[in-house]
């Protein structure tokens, strides 16, 4: 099968079209045709040996991707009726896997990270689900405020800080969400209740709407320690990039990552259901023949993005 991958940690120059042997599903996995990938800053990390400690004994290639979307072409022993052969599923791939990430033709992953697409969706929105709003969904329960209670919302014209805006206010919760100016429009779109200027002072600016800080806050953009100001004592900063902290005044620093959330099987399945409701909102920026995931990387890279590329394997 093609697949795309590296041989060597480096530039996006180092990600090639590679032959690779057909992989088959064993005992509770799936295979699946993918048909799009989404491109992801974890995809970078790994691309550049960011992630090489997580695989100690890994020989390469290297295949990144953690977000599929396709059709079951193989099922394995053991695996339940929920699913068959011919049906349009996403997946959350887990690249440090015995079978690699989602850039390649065929992925084998275990059947719990496996769900229906959304009905009436196209393969490359919905490859942007699984990873990023997981990713947004493992945020918010992790701060766990309660219906009422305040967020705010860093990066949130991204595809994290996007779909975290749309899942707050679906958890009934008052979103503060930050934006350039020519975000504004697209952010409150997703339902942010209050906008305020993205940088620099950006704490100064959620405390003029919250005076007391709000009590949690789910960092999108990697502005740490701009945005712990903004939050209360005894709140919570949930970070995105790792970022540990430390934090004063109680403030407990919660870095996050979605393998945490591997085979939550009930969880997929009900943001592909939001989305399929139009709760959420998936975001593509441009989708490219598998062949210039370079492009993809360099653009990705680039900033500025409003979406994911995606990468199409069809």
């Amino acid at each position: 099968m093609r697949a795309v991958g590296v041989c060597e940690f480096g530039g996006p120059e180092a990600l090639r079209v590679l032959d690779l042997p057909e992989p088959q599903a064993g005992p509770g996995e799936v295979r699946i045709r993918v048909h799009a990938a989404a491109v992801s800053p974890t995809d970078v990390m790994l691309r550049t040996g960011g992630h090489a400690v997580r695989m100690p004994g890994r020989r390469p290639p290297f295949v990144p991707g953690m977000d599929a979307a396709g059709v079951i072409d193989r099922i394995g022993p053991g695996v339940e009726g929920r699913l068959s052969v011919g049906q349009r599923v996403v997946a959350l791939v887990l690249f440090t896997g015995p079978h690699g990430g989602a850039y390649a033709e065929q992925v084998v992953v275990p059947a719990a990270s496996v769900v229906p697409a959304p009905e009436g969706m196209g393969f490359p929105e919905a490859s942007t689900l699984p990873m990023n709003a997981m990713t947004a969904r493992l945020a918010l329960d992790v701060l766990d405020l309660p219906p009422g209670g305040t967020v705010a919302v860093s990066g949130a014209a991204g595809a994290v800080g996007g779909y975290a805006v749309e899942l707050a206010r679906a958890d009934g919760l008052t979103v503060i969400a930050d934006a350039a100016r020519r975000d504004v429009e697209t952010v409150r779109g997703f339902g942010a209740d209050h906008v305020v200027e993205r940088g620099a002072g950006i704490a100064d600016r959620i405390r003029t709407l919250v005076p007391e800080g709000v009590a949690g806050a789910v960092d999108g953009s990697a502005q740490t320690t701009e945005l712990v100001p903004a939050i209360g004592d005894g709140g919570t900063l949930v970070e995105l990039r790792g970022w540990p902290g430390p934090a004063e005044r109680g403030i407990r620093v919660r870095p996050v990552m979605v393998p945490e959330r591997i085979g939550d099987t009930a969880g997929l399945d009900r943001l592909c259901r939001q989305a399929e409701a139009g709760v959420l909102t998936p975001r593509v920026a441009r989708v490219l023949p598998a062949a210039e995931a370079a492009r993809a990387h360099r653009l990705l890279e680039a900033g500025g993005l409003r979406g994911r590329v995606v990468l199409d394997f069809s």
